[in-house]
């Protein structure tokens, strides 16, 4: 399996960002967010799914389970 955690520091360096910012995003402090991108931490799934929205990618990609950056179509679900 893939290690998925270069993915975030590419995400993150593709849009010239850095650490503190992507931090400061996720309303945590830098060395909580640099533990992710080392692969020192599990990401937990709700901040999975706020980065997947902020690179506007899908949490496959992030996961390296696909190489498509492109997200997922939304489906409206009917009630």
């Amino acid at each position: 399996m893939m290690n998925y955690y270069p993915r975030l520091r590419d995400l993150r360096e593709d849009r010239d960002l850095s650490q503190q910012q992507v931090a400061d995003f996720l309303d945590m402090k830098q060395p909580q967010y640099s533990r992710y991108e080392r692969g020192l931490r599990d990401i937990p799934t709700d901040i999975l799914i706020r980065l997947a929205a902020y690179y506007k990618t899908s949490a496959d990609y992030i996961l390296g389970l696909t190489d498509e950056r492109k997200p997922y179509p939304h489906k409206l679900r009917s009630r």
